[in-house]
């Protein structure tokens, strides 16, 4: 099983740490099955940039970045190298160990899911 970390800009929420994470699901469904809270007003469909986190670490056990991912992050507020939609982030390895940073959620726009 993969290993995902959740931290969060807000500092008043602790770090999740998900070590059974499954391959083939990505970040944004992680996510949502162990309590990070991560925005997703399209319903993770690559439509909008809203579930936009920074991989701090373990890009390479992830499906790559698509140019339509990269078109929606240009409209995320404050893009990074790091960055990808949580739901374009598939993991591609069981052994994966990755650390995923999710920006502030309260200046987004949209429903809380």
């Amino acid at each position: 099983m993969a290993k995902v970390k959740f931290t969060f800009e807000d500092k008043n929420l602790q770090p999740i740490i998900v070590e059974n994470a499954e391959e083939g699901y990505s970040i944004l469904e992680i996510a949502e099955d162990n309590g990070a809270h991560l925005n997703h007003n399209c319903g993770g469909v690559c439509a909008c940039s809203t579930c936009h986190v920074y991989i701090e670490k373990g890009e390479d056990s992830l499906e790559e970045i698509s140019d339509k991912e990269e078109d929606f992050i240009d409209r995320a507020i404050n893009p990074k190298l790091e960055s990808r939609l949580g739901c374009q982030c598939v993991i591609l390895k069981e052994d994966a160990d990755i650390e995923v940073h999710i920006p502030d959620q309260s200046r987004i726009i949209g429903h809380e899911h």
